[in-house]
């Protein structure tokens, strides 16, 4: 009876009706992420991040579990290798010390300065423009080389999110938010601000985000699947069929 019970199973292996050894769970982190990873109202996880990578574990035979914390613990939790995937990070020299990306980026955004739009206050791309000006970041957020080569002569705030910090901005407890034009416009329309604040320009910069993996010699496998089928997605315009329900840019 076991014999037989055993044949059938591999039967069934062969036919693919039961899912093929190696078949598992993957765990992907990220922050609310609008466009890229977020819950739905019906509270599922949504976005191009979730969207493209079901996509690749369906044709690696893996399921994904999707989980939303706070930025700097969901990339504490990928760099320990408590999470299997980290959604969205901008690529540094800092985070390559800290994961593993994976090539190539899914999706690109403009980082911009934003101001009360009747405060008069200007950017011109010099330092010397926004000197003296308190400057709300994102904690945990990369802002690219461009704008850390700026940090020393900048009066800069921590703020926990995008939707704080503008309310900060019309508080007047800051001058400026920097941050990009994916995240901050939908925050910026929730808050009813949508006459109140200005993006400036010039672009503070332009960044690429990326999947990211713990580092190690055991990630191999899930790095080189990974990108293997993004760049066919990309190739194939799989990739930008998904994005486009999004409005998010693509590299």
């Amino acid at each position: 009876m076991l014999a037989i019970h055993r044949a059938l199973c591999v039967i069934l292996w062969v036919l693919g009706l039961v899912p093929f050894a190696g078949a598992g769970e993957l765990l992907a982190v990220s922050a609310e992420f609008p466009g890229i990873h977020f819950t739905a109202p019906d509270g599922t996880p949504r976005g191009l991040g979730v969207d493209v990578l079901r996509m690749i574990a369906a044709e690696r035979g893996d399921q994904v579990r999707f989980e939303i914390y706070p930025w700097a613990r969901a990339q504490k939790m990928v760099e320990e290798g408590r999470a299997d995937v980290l959604v969205g990070p901008y690529r540094t020299a800092a985070r390559e010390r800290r994961f593993q990306f994976v090539e190539p980026g899914f999706y690109r955004d403009n980082l911009r300065f934003y101001v009360r739009r009747q405060s008069g206050y200007s950017w011109d791309g010099r330092v010397t423009s926004i000197q003296g000006r308190r400057i709300a970041i994102m904690h945990g957020w990369a802002y690219g080389a461009r704008f850390d080569s700026l940090k020393p002569y900048l009066d800069l705030h921590v703020a926990p999110s995008v939707e704080l910090a503008f309310k900060l901005l019309m508080a007047e407890r800051v001058d400026l938010v920097a941050s990009n034009e994916r995240d901050s416009r939908p925050r910026i329309a929730e808050l009813g601000l949508e006459g109140e604040v200005s993006p400036l320009e010039p672009v503070i910069d332009t960044q690429v985000g990326y999947f990211a993996l713990p580092r190690g010699e055991s990630q191999r496998p899930l790095r080189e699947d990974i990108e293997r089928i993004l760049r066919r997605m990309r190739a194939d315009g799989r990739l930008a069929e998904l994005a486009r329900p999004y409005a998010v840019p693509l590299p």
